[in-house]
C-alpha cells in the first residue's frame, strides 16, 4: 500500500465511526513493515473515557498485538494532527513518524480545542487554567529511588 492509502484508511475510519453521533470524527492506524497492525477511532463518548482518542485506541491495540510498548519501527497515520495527549503518547511509544491529514486549525473549526491545548502546555504554570499544586513531602522521591534500585525494572 502507498502512504496515501494508509492515510485514506484513517479517514475512512473517522467517517465510518462518526456517522452515529457517538464517536468523534477521528481515525488512526498503526503501520509496521508496510502493513496495518492496529486501527482506532474516537470513542470518548461511547466509552465514557476522555482518553479514548483514535490515536490512543490504535496505540493500545498495536502494543497488545505486537506484545511490546516500544513501536520504534511503526508509523502512526491519523485523520487529523494529534492533540497534545496523543502526541505525548506517541513519544512514549517511541514511534518515529506521524502522518496526518487535517490540521489543528481545521479541527478547531469543527469545535475541538487542540490549538488551545497546545498553547496551554506552553504557558507558565502560574498562567495555566488548571491549578497545579506541588506539596513537597519528605518521601516524595522514594518511589523513584525504589525504581532505580530495582534490578528487574523495565525502563521505558
Amino acid at each position: 500500500m502507498k502512504e496515501t492509502d494508509f492515510l485514506q484508511r484513517a479517514i475512512e475510519l473517522a467517517l465510518e465511526h462518526s456517522a452515529d453521533g457517538l464517536h468523534g470524527p477521528f481515525g488512526a492506524i498503526i503501520v509496521c513493515a508496510d502493513r496495518i497492525v492496529a486501527e482506532g477511532w474516537n470513542g470518548v463518548v461511547e466509552r465514557v473515557d476522555p482518553t479514548a482518542h483514535a490515536e490512543i485506541v490504535a496505540l493500545r491495540a498495536a502494543c497488545q498485538k505486537l506484545r511490546r510498548i516500544e513501536l520504534v519501527d511503526c508509523t502512526l497515520y491519523s485523520s487529523c494532527k494529534p492533540c497534545p495527549m496523543c502526541l505525548a503518547a506517541t513519544y512514549w511509544a517511541h514511534i518515529p513518524r506521524i502522518v496526518f491529514a487535517a490540521s489543528a486549525e481545521e479541527a478547531e473549526q469543527a469545535g475541538f480545542l487542540d490549538r488551545q491545548l497546545y498553547a496551554e502546555f506552553l504557558a507558565n504554570d502560574a498562567d495555566k487554567k488548571i491549578e497545579l499544586v506541588q506539596i513537597e513531602l519528605v518521601n516524595r522521591t522514594a518511589p523513584f529511588e525504589r525504581w532505580l534500585n530495582n534490578p528487574q525494572r523495565h525502563p521505558y
